[in-house]
């Protein structure tokens, strides 16, 4: 039992509560654990896996994961951190996105039919009338609701809170009354929807959920929280060599949450590891590389890692160009256009605006010249077959169509 729970708490936030944890788990039936995951975006990045990796120890340990695909709150938008209403996604957009979710999450979890039930909450949600949502908004306050630290932040700033925002943390805690959960986890952004969950399991009558969170991962940049709009992720579908440059890249202060947090190691290898950080025996370099081998076998198959190490050492030590540049198809009708356009339909940058901030910044080479201007514009002759460089580590071939 302390096994157990040592595992299952180390490296999370809150855990609400030990003593309930304790005494389900001395049950000894298997736990439902949920984990709801919007898919609002087609990536998951090692941000994401924090979770996922918290997911799989539950499993490892014999318990059932019950993997809850939002396919209908993604349409309402998780209002968690935000300063403003989400747009909405199509329902076409929605499914597209948890196609990619669901084949991405296999690299974490055991998908063994004993081990994991995956469900979709439009099965419930989307058949609530008129009356059951009344029930439903009974269940709560309008004080409660407004708890949440980004609700009250915008309703002092003036800014507009849609009512649909508003019961996303009823929609969210009505999927653990519909799985009948034992433990929900989630971010530490998701403590106040979490919660929801025990309020509502409660007033149906059921034995409240255990809520445990985990910390959020910060980015490459060391600053703020891993994201795909930012720039600073790891995403898990990325090739090997691109996960292993961006991980050499992350600051030495990191090394150990980044360890804990995306490993999915037991504590023990973990300490290990960060102890030899601590005491000098293991130098940041060193770890870096170790972390970045672990992570590109872990989503890429054993032997992957060293292979991205090798290809790393000929890329930044030897300044080769990488042996696998991805071809970008751009439309000929789409020139002229402006660099910082190319590089974002090229995917080296996340928007036209982002390309530009890349162009000013001394990072972007085309067919090996630096461009220093951001609002050059280049046509379609120009570039065709020509390489884009972003930093060290971002390559991209351009064909014109």
């Amino acid at each position: 039992m302390d096994e157990q729970l040592e595992i299952l708490t180390a490296g999370t936030v809150h855990c609400i509560d030990t003593e309930e944890l304790r005494t389900k788990l001395r049950s000894g039936r298997p736990l439902r654990v949920k984990l709801g995951i919007d898919p609002t975006a087609s990536d998951i990045h090692l941000g994401h896996t924090v979770v996922l990796h918290k997911l799989r120890q539950f499993q490892d340990l014999g318990h059932v994961a019950v993997l809850i695909i939002g396919d209908f709150t993604a349409r309402v938008g998780d209002p968690t951190g935000r300063s403003a209403t989400r747009p909405p996604l199509t329902p076409d957009e929605v499914e597209a996105h948890a196609r990619t979710y669901v084949e991405q999450v296999r690299a974490v979890l055991d998908f063994a039919p004993d081990r994991l039930e995956l469900v979709h909450n439009a099965d419930w949600l989307a058949r609530m009338d008129m009356a059951d949502v009344l029930r439903l908004t009974g269940r709560t306050t309008v004080a409660r609701i407004m708890e949440r630290d980004d609700f009250s932040q915008r309703f002092r700033d003036g800014v507009p809170i849609a009512l649909t925002e508003l019961l996303y943390p009823l929609l969210q805690g009505t999927d653990s009354v519909e799985v009948r959960a034992d433990v929900e986890l989630g971010g530490t952004d998701q403590l106040f929807n979490n919660l929801m969950g025990r309020q509502l399991q409660s007033g149906a009558g059921m034995e409240p959920q255990v809520v445990i969170t985990t910390p959020l991962l910060e980015g490459l940049d060391g600053e703020k929280k891993m994201s795909k709009s930012l720039g600073n992720y790891v995403g898990i579908s990325e090739p090997p060599a691109e996960q292993f440059g961006k991980l050499m890249s992350i600051p030495d202060p990191l090394m150990p949450a980044y360890f804990a947090l995306t490993t999915g190691w037991r504590p023990d290898r973990v300490a290990e590891v960060t102890g030899a950080l601590a005491d000098g025996s293991l130098a940041p370099v060193a770890a870096k590389r170790l972390l970045g081998r672990t992570i590109a076998d872990l989503y890429h198959g054993a032997g992957a890692g060293e292979s991205a190490e090798a290809e790393f050492d000929r890329v930044f030590k030897a300044g080769a160009v990488p042996a696998d540049v991805a071809e970008r198809s751009v439309d000929r009708a789409e020139f002229p256009m402006r660099l910082a356009r190319l590089l974002a339909l090229t995917d080296l940058a996340t928007s036209n605006k982002d390309g530009g901030r890349k162009i000013a910044q001394g990072g972007v080479r085309l067919a090996g010249e630096k461009v220093a201007d951001p609002d050059l514009e280049v046509d379609a002759d120009a570039v065709d077959g020509q390489l884009l460089q972003v930093g060290k580590r971002a390559w991209a071939r351009v064909l014109v169509a």
